[in-house]
Parts: C-alpha cells; sequence; structure tokens
C-alpha cells in the first residue's frame, strides 16, 4: 500500500495507544503519532455506538487545528445492554466492569475516522459481539494488579496473555483490541491511496498472525455511518 505523496510524514495517527499504532505499522503506512485530548464523556441519553461514532470524529477535529495532513483516529466503546463502558477511573471500577461483564455477551464499537486536507472527514463503524468467560474474582484482582486494564474500554485487553477474559467474537477481533483494520483500509482506499495487495486477505492475514484469530468475513469494515 502506497500513496503518491512525497512526504515522509502521509499520516497522523492521532492517538498515544500502542496498540493502535502497531497495527498502522503492520499495514505499512507511513504515520506519526500525535495526541488529542477531548472530553469522553456520553451525552445524556447517548447510545454507545453513537458515542464512539461521535468521539472519533471530534478526536479528528482537534487533531485536525494542530497538524495538516490526513489523520486518522479511533475510538472505543464497550456496550453492555446499552450501557457504555470506558475507560475505568480506578481499580475499585475496573473491578466492577469485570464483574458486570463475566460470563455475559456485550458488544464492542469502534468508530474510525479520516480527516482528509480539504477538510471532508470520512467515518467507518466496526461493531463485534463479545462472550465473556466466567473468570474467577481472584482472576480479575490479578489482572488488575498488573495495571493492564486501566487504559481499556471496559478494563480489558482481548489479547492479554494472562487473562484471556473473551470466550468469543463474532467476526472482528481487531475491532476489540480497538482497531479495526479492514475499516482503516477501506477509508485509506476511498482517500485516495494506492492499494497494491489484496486488501482484504492480507489484513486477515495479519490478524492471524499477529493475534492467532482466522476472520471468517472479508468485508469487516465495510459499513458506512451517516455524517
Amino acid at each position: 500500500m502506497h500513496c503518491d505523496r512525497k512526504s515522509p510524514h502521509l499520516l497522523h495517527l492521532a492517538s498515544q495507544s500502542p496498540r493502535r499504532r502497531a497495527m498502522v505499522d503492520w499495514l505499512g503506512v507511513p504515520a506519526v503519532t500525535t495526541q488529542v485530548d477531548i472530553d469522553e464523556a456520553p451525552l445524556p441519553g447517548e447510545a454507545p455506538r453513537a458515542l464512539a461514532i461521535r468521539l472519533a470524529r471530534e478526536k479528528t477535529l482537534a487533531a485536525t487545528a494542530a497538524v495538516e495532513g490526513l489523520v486518522l483516529t479511533a475510538d472505543t466503546v464497550v456496550d453492555l445492554d446499552g450501557a457504555a463502558l470506558g475507560k475505568p477511573a480506578d481499580a475499585d471500577e475496573a473491578r466492577r466492569m469485570l464483574r458486570d461483564l463475566r460470563a455475559l455477551p456485550h458488544q464492542v464499537h469502534t468508530g474510525v475516522a479520516l480527516a482528509l486536507p480539504g477538510g471532508e472527514i470520512l467515518v467507518r463503524c466496526v461493531t463485534t459481539d463479545v462472550l465473556m468467560r466466567p473468570y474467577s474474582d481472584a482472576e480479575i484482582d490479578a489482572y488488575i494488579a498488573t495495571g493492564d486494564p486501566m487504559d481499556k474500554a471496559g478494563a480489558y485487553a482481548i489479547q492479554h496473555p494472562g487473562f484471556h477474559p473473551v470466550d468469543h467474537v463474532d467476526v472482528c477481533y481487531a475491532n476489540v483490541v480497538g482497531l479495526p483494520l479492514c475499516a482503516v483500509v477501506s477509508l485509506l482506499a476511498e482517500a485516495g491511496w494506492t492499494i497494491a495487495v489484496d486488501v482484504h486477505a492480507t489484513t486477515r492475514a495479519l490478524c492471524r498472525k499477529h493475534f492467532g484469530y482466522a476472520c471468517p468475513r472479508i468485508d469487516v469494515g465495510a459499513e458506512e455511518c451517516a455524517p
């Protein structure tokens, strides 16, 4: 995948998440990271999926005020029966979230936004159904002691090698990690990047290589969210 632009810094990733940065690197996209700070609290009555889309857009707007060029942002929200679970404020909140999620299904929504130099913002949103395993209170406490839950929506990382909180995901594993790769590639293609490989095969191969996950579909992330 490449772009005809000559700048070595072709894409600004407005995220300090090392996971998202690594996943962009897997795609071979030249990128630099920039930090944005916005209020991530949901609006009154705002649905979790709408929250993920809005925050992705707002992060993009905040980043484009400081940098020029293509800007990519993402926001992930855990949706438990219509309630949005963001990052826990402390260990007690992380413990409550993990107990609430235990052995139950929920959804993970990731809004992904790409700002073009002319001001247009392209958006995708991917939703994954997730079933958690029946982990114990002792496992929760041990996981919290690692510090890993504190910067994660819903207080968990699906890919954590010790905790392994998830029993099953429906379709997009990368989405639960925080960046649906197919959605990113779809946005970049719409923005005019030249893609010289079979994108879906490539992103599926990346998920298999890095997560050990065999994606059952090739069109993850193709849904376009309304403005």
